[in-house]
């Protein structure tokens, strides 16, 4: 009996296969509105007034983030969990296996800190548009971000001990 429950819960990783599938079509449709999102930026580029212009292109700099999460995370999830990469076929992708699961949730709480300033700089640009209170939220959810992101730092660092002295 236990034989088969090892190979059954195995073989469970390839359930986490239909996740990491799914987020690829995802982040494909997501590039094909982020192509949309840059046509229209091109073609007023020249005659949207300058804070608009830099409003539209931290816009596309907040999705190009949002894209590098969610690619880090297909990548980095299909070779822990599922399949790893053929080492022939992944070159230049040796990142990869240094990105374990603690490592990997500093990385996502260091873009979500960016994307987070991204969005708050927006806000910034245009605080007429908001309210006191709406820009307060947005200062402290961004501090919460800030402060995790922090906490998940240190506790990476103290969980992998001390370093080797360099030689």
């Amino acid at each position: 009996m236990r034989p088969i429950l090892s190979s059954v819960i195995l073989a469970s990783r390839w359930l986490a296969a239909i996740f990491l599938i799914g987020m690829t079509v995802a982040l494909a449709l997501f590039a094909a509105r982020f192509v949309t999102k840059l046509v229209k930026f091109g073609t007023g580029v020249f005659s949207a007034p300058e804070d608009q212009a830099l409003l539209d292109l931290l816009h596309l700099l907040d999705w190009t983030l949002v894209a590098a999460l969610v690619v880090m995370v297909i990548l980095a999830s299909w070779d822990s969990l599922v399949a790893p990469f053929d080492e022939g076929k992944a070159s230049g992708m040796a990142w990869i296996r240094k990105l374990d699961p603690g490592n990997l949730k500093v990385k996502l709480a260091g873009s979500i800190v960016a994307i987070s300033s991204i969005q708050l700089l927006q806000q910034f640009l245009r605080a007429d548009s908001y309210s006191d209170r709406t820009l307060a939220w947005a200062m402290g959810l961004h501090a919460m971000f800030l402060v995790g992101a922090l906490v998940l730092a240190l506790t990476d660092r103290i969980s992998a001990g001390p370093k080797a002295p360099k030689e």
